[in-house]
């Protein structure tokens, strides 16, 4: 079994920093960037379309074939353990291979924004059921708890980077002969939602 890169690893930027709310909103002169789109297009993206993909396949492979033949060994309460985490181990998995899917195709400019966004509306990326207890968990097959470590902590970063690219999509850019407007979303944007800590 391989290691899974952490959350840094995966979202960097193109100088190599993590990826983060500065990289969504921050403007080039008056021209604003689409962190959506650069993101797609670059190398970062088809490491982590490339990680996915291979998660995908290795898991198909250990469910067909060893986790068969460990999971026959567990007693009713392994069993329906590994039944209940392996169906959210599927759907997870499909969550993140159609994600990757839909990213890849509008990079390919096969699709546009608009499409894309209705995609990933239809896909509903969700952060799954409630998890099996810690001490039923642990009887189950190392490698299988192994993939299922790896999925979740893949399907938490493409939450998180699907979050910025939608806020990104989400702020409405005001007309270029008005950057003091832009830069004033921005500033609004940044505070929203935060509360002033009482003295």
């Amino acid at each position: 079994m391989r290691a899974a890169p952490g959350f840094d690893g995966a979202l960097q930027a193109d100088g190599g920093r993590p990826v983060g709310e500065r990289d969504v909103s921050w403007q080039d002169r008056a021209e604003p960037v689409d962190f959506g789109r650069s993101f797609v297009q670059s190398e970062a993206f088809r490491a982590l379309f490339q990680e996915g993909m291979d998660l995908v396949g290795e898991t198909a492979a250990f469910l067909d074939g060893p986790g068969r033949a460990e999971s026959a060994h567990l007693d009713q309460a392994g069993s329906r353990a590994y039944a209940a985490e392996s169906m959210r181990l599927t759907t997870r998995l499909m969550q993140i291979a159609s994600w990757l899917l839909v990213q890849r195709a509008a990079a390919e400019g096969e699709v546009g924004r608009d499409q894309v966004r209705q995609e990933s509306n239809r896909i509903r990326l969700a952060a799954g059921g409630a998890a099996t207890p810690e001490a039923a968990f642990d009887r189950l097959p190392a490698a299988f708890r192994e993939l299922v470590g790896l999925s979740a902590r893949l399907h938490a970063r493409i939450l998180h980077l699907d979050l910025l690219i939608s806020e990104a999509a989400a702020v409405a850019v005001p007309s270029a002969s008005h950057p003091v407007a832009v830069q004033r979303q921005l500033i609004e944007r940044a505070f929203q939602g935060r509360r002033r800590i009482p003295a």
